[in-house]
């Protein structure tokens, strides 16, 4: 297999192609051009070593010889086209049916026995509900939001002095929404051993509990 990043470090003039006499002067000619279309050989063999689909660019060459190159774009088959098109309708269907076993889901969790009203925390807090909604505003409590009952507060996202963890701004940051923050807290990872974050967040271990959530914003793993 020929070596791209040798061919390319190569000066055009001394690349040998099999071509006409008036297409081996026109490509000698224009020696950026002829890198333009290896390079974009390279990009689309690369894609698809790596991902398995076929990949396809397109060169337009003028009269002068001047030539524009399209991005490199993986190929849809007209088969498989027609194939989305007929499996359309049990898709949306499929994820239909997925919302409303999601919306279930959420109100089991917004009614479970360790979700507290605002007014509820408020009270836990010595505090008002204000101060409660402000405090979710900014990131400094989670609250979830539930449709019928109003947004709901995880009892357990407060330390054993009844003080929300401090991690929890830096959590939002890193993670977005607070579903995604209650997700992260409630699931079990292998880079914390195991462990879920909020027992990570418990044994007071804020760093590691941190950096494993920098990991999850970013999609270096789930």
């Amino acid at each position: 297999m020929t070596d791209l990043k040798g061919l390319l470090s190569r000066p055009v003039r001394d690349i040998k192609v099999n071509a006409s006499s008036s297409a081996a002067k026109a490509m000698a000619m224009k020696p950026k051009y002829v890198r333009l279309l290896i390079e974009r050989y390279g990009e689309a063999l690369e894609k698809s070593s790596k991902e398995g689909h076929p990949f396809s660019f397109r060169v337009n060459v003028d009269p002068t010889g001047n030539a524009v190159a399209a991005p490199v774009e993986q190929v849809t088959s007209k088969e498989n086209v027609e194939i989305d098109e007929e499996n359309s309708a049990e898709l949306d269907q499929a994820l239909a049916a997925a919302r409303d076993r999601g919306r279930i889901r959420a109100a089991e969790i917004l009614s479970g026995k360790d979700m507290r009203s605002a007014d509820e925390l408020a009270e836990l807090l010595h505090t008002t509900r204000v101060t409660i909604n402000t405090k979710r505003q900014n990131g400094q409590l989670l609250g979830l939001d539930g449709a019928k009952r109003g947004f709901r507060f995880p009892v357990w996202q407060l330390d054993r002095n009844g003080k929300p963890y401090p991690e929890l701004p830096a959590l939002r940051e890193r993670l977005g929404g607070p579903w995604a923050i209650f997700r992260f807290l409630v699931q079990r990872h292998d880079e914390l051993d195991g462990l879920t974050g909020r027992e990570v967040l418990e044994r007071g271990q804020g760093e590691a509990l941190l950096a494993a959530a920098e990991s999850v914003g970013r999609g270096d793993f789930r």
